[in-house]
């Protein structure tokens, strides 16, 4: 008996200890992929690519440049916190000092150290550390400060995904940033509310444009979309605006234009705050009509009040939501802009609008300076 509770104990022991093990690897690795680990690893790495550039160069300074220390510089500042950069500049230093004590002096040919290539290694240097300063100032993890922006614009692109249709039903989005930049000021969300017989789709336009909006436009995306859905209909421009309000920004305002459509009957409720009119295409005349609703802008007021604006989708018919980026621009006036989207979009009517978002706004306003936002919904015939 005791020989086995012994047996029992040691298996006990090396559970535990194998438990252990298991847990810091996985908080490793988790720390390492947020940023938060350490980075003698990849110090370690860079430190050894010293001595072997520095003997590539002494032994084939035709093939290996004593520039070639840049490298590793480039990499470190991209890869290293700011205390583990400056050793390994230190250790490029002394790999220059060796190169020019091995190779002799630059006055006796190529293919040696000269005050050039000191001079590059030294400004890679000093622009890399700059680089790991401001990203260790500003608290950004050392490995996933590079991809933080591309994590932001995923975030915003699938929050402004639209929910899935019933039979019979058709959306096209598309969003272009002001100049051809990752980021936009203009945003959608959208849900499927009143157990899924409902569509609330809201297009917002953020004032500013490109970077300067986009900070604020995913902070809001985020804001509208737990609203959306949480609030009767009529309450989510009055919550959008209290919202904005109590942010107190120096550039606080947006325009909203709030769709609630009745997937069953067709019929839509339109509320706006300051956004330019929706167009709807009426099938059987073949015009289209805008759908104008009375509202301030977001984030000006308290107390605002939104009138809706009634309409139906036939069979058919189909309902352009737009940011004004898209119609607006120094060279024409509104009424012009909104001519030529409809111009533009009647070529779509016979063979239908799958696709037709982007090669609309690339018709219309393909070299606009300016956030450009546009949704089609369609209602099969």
């Amino acid at each position: 008996m005791g020989h086995g509770g012994g047996v029992d104990s040691i298996k006990a022991r090396w559970r535990k200890s194998a438990h252990r093990v298991r847990v810091a690897l996985r908080k490793s690795a988790v720390d390492y992929f947020r940023g938060d680990g350490s980075d003698t690893l990849a110090l370690a790495g860079l430190l050894l690519t010293v001595p072997a550039f520095t003997l590539g160069t002494i032994v084939l300074p035709e093939w290996i440049s004593p520039a070639a220390l840049v490298l590793p510089i480039v990499a470190g500042a991209l890869l290293l916190r700011p205390a583990s950069l400056l050793g390994l500049y230190a250790t490029c230093a002394a790999g220059l000092i060796v190169e020019t004590v091995a190779l002799g002096p630059y006055t006796l040919g190529p293919a040696r150290v000269t005050p050039g290539t000191v001079l590059v290694v030294a400004a890679c240097g000093f622009f890399g550390l700059l680089i790991a300063q401001f990203r260790a100032r500003v608290g950004v993890p050392w490995r996933r400060g590079g991809t933080m922006l591309f994590d932001l614009r995923e975030r915003i692109r699938v929050q402004s995904a639209l929910p899935g249709l019933p039979q019979g039903w058709h959306h096209e989005m598309a969003l272009r940033p002001a100049g051809g930049q990752s980021f936009s000021g203009d945003f959608v969300v959208a849900a499927r509310t009143n157990g899924g017989r409902t569509l609330e789709v809201v297009l917002t336009d953020v004032s500013g444009k490109g970077m300067d909006a986009a900070s604020r436009a995913l902070l809001l995306s985020g804001a509208f979309g737990g609203l959306l859905g949480s609030l009767p209909p009529h309450g989510f421009l009055p919550a959008a605006n209290g919202y904005l309000l109590r942010q107190d920004w120096d550039e606080g305002f947006a325009t909203s234009i709030h769709l609630v459509l009745d997937l069953d009957s067709g019929d839509y409720e339109l509320l706006s705050a300051g956004h330019l009119p929706a167009l709807q295409l009426n099938a059987g005349t073949g015009c289209w009509e805008e759908k104008s609703a009375e509202g301030p802008l977001l984030g000006v007021y308290d107390g605002a009040a939104f009138d809706p604006v009634k309409g139906a989708l036939r069979p058919g018919d189909v309902l352009m939501l737009f940011t004004d980026g898209l119609v607006e621009s120094p060279e024409r006036d509104l009424t012009e802009g909104m001519d030529r989207l409809t111009g533009e979009a009647d070529r779509y009517v016979p063979a239908g609008f799958a696709g037709a978002a982007w090669h609309l706004i690339e018709a219309v306003a393909k070299d606009v300076n300016d956030d450009r936002a546009l949704l089609i919904l369609t209602r099969d015939a």
